[in-house]
């Protein structure tokens, strides 16, 4: 007893360390999208073209990722899709034009998406295992793994360092570290006589109404994190390096409540931590769309981003008890919230078109106070969950 409760400790840290190494190659990449946009010349609205095939890739991929770890085993597909997204990363910086750049990232997207499928099973497994919640630190340690590679990717761009040598020398780092982290991970097989799941199947009805719960979130997310910067510079008049220092607060404020989340949702439970959460997110999103000087906008998305940190961790960790198969259950909702990602800064940039960024955020903050009626989505699994876990506090 004692010999497995070491094993799934040590799958716990092998999957917080997937989890980082998943976020650091994001970090890199979008430090230097400018270079990219340089070396090819493109246009804003080219750019953006190139920078939706991320999204669609995934949202393509992801339910694939079920049959791949029911075929291969969760330990094997973690790491071969983790491997393939490092490597991947290098394709975006050899691109010679547009139509290549965004196959580039359709491709770099696609196994991105079912990375993330696989290491969030694989998060799910150990938590049950556990019978504690960890799936929000596993997201914190995206977070921290995407700060400190966008930390390099920033000293590189400060030095003008080609992004095709960055890029080739962090893909091969990134890739062995990928091998060596997923060396602890919990080798999850199926049942011999369980089928094999579709490659293409809607997700359990309970799974779409999880999936509307981080759809909300990962709005409120792609909105400050694409526009927040613009917001303070053009409503509240802001600096430019006070709208960069926007953003970072954001995601700071993101990372720290997403490593602190696992012991808030022990004490209150998933359903009341989301509520308090969306309760949190809409009081900010009010100080945003109230704020005329940037002393109060700048708290106002720091809120946000504590509001909605834990969100999606707790709707992959629902969602992998929602179904026969925990894969493709995660799959589904990450399906829907990443479309929530792609279609968020263009909804955002449609209304403050046809009328004001204000506008746009107070459609922001009501998509986030509906998380306080929406966390009844997570009830069902939440009996469960307390009878696996004993001492954690009821939902109310």
């Amino acid at each position: 007893m004692g010999q497995k409760l070491k094993d799934v400790e040590r799958a716990r840290v092998s999957v917080a360390l997937v989890f980082a190494v998943h976020g650091a190659v994001t970090g890199t990449f979008v430090t230097r999208i400018p270079w990219i946009q340089d070396h090819l010349g493109l246009s804003p609205g080219r750019l953006g073209l190139a920078l939706v095939m991320p999204a669609i890739g995934a949202s393509l991929a992801m339910p694939l990722a079920g049959r791949l770890v029911h075929r291969y085993g969760g330990r094997a597909a973690v790491r071969g899709l983790l491997t393939l997204w490092c490597l991947c990363l290098v394709v975006p910086a050899l691109s010679p034009n547009l139509p290549a750049l965004c196959l580039a990232l359709f491709l770099y997207g696609a196994t991105a998406g079912m990375a993330d499928v696989a290491m969030n099973a694989q998060g799910v497994e150990v938590e049950e295992r556990l019978g504690r919640s960890v799936m929000s630190g596993l997201h914190g340690m995206w977070s921290v793994g995407g700060l400190v590679a966008s930390g390099f990717g920033v000293l590189a761009a400060h030095r003008q360092t080609d992004a095709r040598l960055q890029f080739a020398v962090t893909a091969v780092i990134l890739a062995l570290l990928a091998q060596a982290v997923c060396a602890g991970l919990l080798d999850v097989r199926p049942a011999a006589d369980e089928e094999a799941p579709p490659r293409f199947a809607l997700p359990p009805r309970a799974a779409l109404a999880i999936g509307l719960v981080g759809f909300c979130a990962v709005f409120a997310e792609g909105a400050a994190m694409d526009w927040s910067g613009v917001y303070l510079r053009d409503v509240t008049g802001s600096s430019a390096g006070t709208a960069a220092a926007c953003y970072s607060a954001f995601a700071a404020t993101m990372a720290a409540a997403r490593l602190a989340g696992d012991a808030v949702v022990r004490r209150f439970g998933p359903v009341r931590t989301v509520r308090l959460g969306g309760a949190t997110a809409a009081l900010g999103g009010l100080l945003v769309v109230a704020a005329g000087t940037p002393y109060l906008a700048i708290p106002g998305f720091a809120l946000i981003g504590i509001g909605i940190a834990v969100v999606v961790p707790l709707a992959f960790a629902a969602a992998g008890r929602a179904g026969t198969n925990p894969s493709q259950s995660i799959a589904g909702v990450a399906t829907i919230t990443y479309t929530s990602g792609l279609v968020a800064p263009a909804i955002v940039g449609g209304i403050a078109q046809a009328s004001s960024l204000t506008a746009s955020f107070a459609v922001v903050t009501v998509l986030v106070a509906a998380l306080v009626p929406g966390a009844h989505a997570l009830r069902q699994h939440t009996t469960a969950e307390r009878e696996r876990t004993p001492g954690l506090e009821p939902a109310a």
